[in-house]
């Protein structure tokens, strides 16, 4: 499926096969220095100051899981597609960095626990959203967080998950509704290599 946002997203997307392509996306592959700096900045908040254990859910080709790796962080990476999982594995050779095949939805970490969990425009792709949250608030670690970029692509017949809508899912899993921030990212072109007009934004959840 390819969004009005410019993101070839969706449950019928042969993934594997997009890998070899995936990055040519400004925000894909962050080969563009504004774009890579812009997205390093977003990491910087949203992620703790010290390092942190962190589960990249949907990594893909492992351009967020470098630059949380420049920062600092230790990462574990989970993509469906074999082909995506090959290039963050080589993007990040030499990093204290672990790259898995698995499902977003339930990731093969067994009795691992995080201190982040990130994902990127994955979300709204699965089945259930409700549930899968509560399965990767059952990976984090006592104080850690779920950190979720996602929005509300197209026109004619929008996909995606509103932020309205993304926070409601997420209150119930919430001890204090404070521990929630919604940070809109439309306005930012840096962080996409051009405007947007669609709905796009970020959710920090802290539990």
């Amino acid at each position: 499926m390819m969004n009005d946002g410019g993101h070839q997203q969706g449950a019928g997307v042969d993934w594997d096969a997009q890998s070899g392509t995936f990055d040519e996306e400004p925000d894909h592959g962050l080969r563009d220095p504004g774009v890579r700096g812009a997205w390093a900045a977003r990491l910087r908040d949203w992620l703790p100051g010290q390092p942190a254990d962190l589960l990249d859910v949907g990594c893909g080709t492992g351009s967020l899981s470098l630059v949380a790796s420049e920062q600092g962080h230790r990462v574990t990476g989970v993509d469906l597609a074999p082909g995506m999982i090959d290039r963050a594995r080589t993007k990040l050779a030499g990093r204290d960095a672990v790259f898995l095949v698995g499902d977003a939805a339930a990731p093969p970490v067994g009795e691992q626990r995080f201190d982040v969990l990130l994902t990127r425009h994955v979300l709204w792709t699965l089945p259930d959203p409700g549930r899968v949250l509560r399965h990767w608030r059952g990976l984090l670690r006592p104080g850690g967080r779920l950190v979720l970029v996602e929005g509300v692509w197209g026109t004619l017949s929008p996909v995606g998950i509103p932020a309205e809508r993304m926070a409601a899912l997420l209150r119930p899993l919430l001890s204090d509704p404070d521990d929630l921030r919604v940070e809109p990212l439309s306005h930012d072109p840096l962080l996409w290599g051009k405007e947007v007009d669609d709905e796009r934004y970020a959710v920090v959840a802290r539990f």
